[in-house]
């Protein structure tokens, strides 16, 4: 009798095998690709915009957006709405990050912190964070502690099953080896699961923090007097499409900014990190 084994042929890892699943560019190729990725777009919707296909109401030209942005700057308004926004992220993300990273290491470790929580969270994460608005505008008011608190909502319960997942991928053999000599609980989380888990925890915070503006420009959207969200809303009273394009692209730029950030922390404090 022929084994399904035997009867399969033999795979081996050749370097060419290797090499066709995962392909590596220099540095100029790297570099010309990325401006690639931004000059091709930008450069099709400037020809889109110029060739009248679309009126400037709809889609501004670049020139355009680049003057509704300097008119914002001069007139001090979109930098005190970008001061605002980024007060709010700062809180929301922030006292999410301080609330969902401890949680996350506690169902990542602790035997019944899992079957605690998991539940829980896993049904609150499917709600949308949007649909709490009218309850925490009833419970909280239209200040900024409802809007911190959309923000939170938002972010704390995938945060925290992210953290938890990447604590649990923490090797078996590293834990025996502390046991082995003679660490205890407490210094085992503290100097070999913690840091071992940092560089994803890292990951799964620039991951959210996208949702976080989100949230943010929502919540600004709805009830605000000041903010990026606020600011697109009151452009879009009189159809200035052109300070709305300029705002999103404030938007992209800070998130940009934020993951860069973050890259460069994981790469600092992870590198010994696969």
């Amino acid at each position: 009798m022929v084994s399904v084994r035997s009867a399969l042929p033999e795979i081996r890892a050749t370097p060419r095998r290797v090499k066709l699943l995962k392909t590596d560019v220099s540095r100029r190729t790297a570099w010309i690709l990325r401006a690639a990725s931004i000059l091709v777009p930008l450069a099709g919707w400037w020809a889109l915009s110029v060739s009248g296909l679309v009126e400037d109401t709809f889609l501004p030209s670049p020139p355009d957006v680049w003057a509704a942005g300097l008119t914002m700057i001069e007139s001090g308004d979109l930098p005190a709405d970008l001061l605002a926004s980024l007060g709010r992220i700062g809180a929301g993300f922030g006292l999410a990050v301080l609330i969902s990273v401890p949680l996350g290491f506690a169902m990542g470790t602790l035997g019944w912190a899992q079957p605690l929580l998991e539940p829980v969270i896993g049904i609150l994460r499917y709600l949308p964070a949007s649909a709490f608005i009218p309850l925490l505008i009833i419970w909280l008011g239209i200040g900024e502690t409802s809007k911190i608190a959309l923000l939170v909502l938002g972010v704390v319960f995938f945060n925290t099953l992210m953290t938890a997942d990447v604590v649990r991928q923490v090797p078996a053999r590293l834990l025996e080896v502390s046991a082995i000599l003679g660490a205890g609980r407490a210094r085992v989380a503290a100097r070999v699961v913690f840091p071992y888990a940092l560089p994803g925890i890292l990951d799964a915070m620039r991951v959210n923090a996208a949702a976080a503006w989100n949230f943010v420009v929502v919540a600004e959207l709805i009830a605000a007097t000041s903010g990026l969200g606020y600011r697109i809303t009151r452009a879009q009273r009189f159809l200035q499409t052109d300070r709305i394009f300029a705002i999103l692209i404030v938007i992209g730029l800070i998130g940009l900014t934020i993951d860069i950030t973050l890259r460069l922390v994981r790469a600092r404090v992870g590198r010994w990190a696969l």
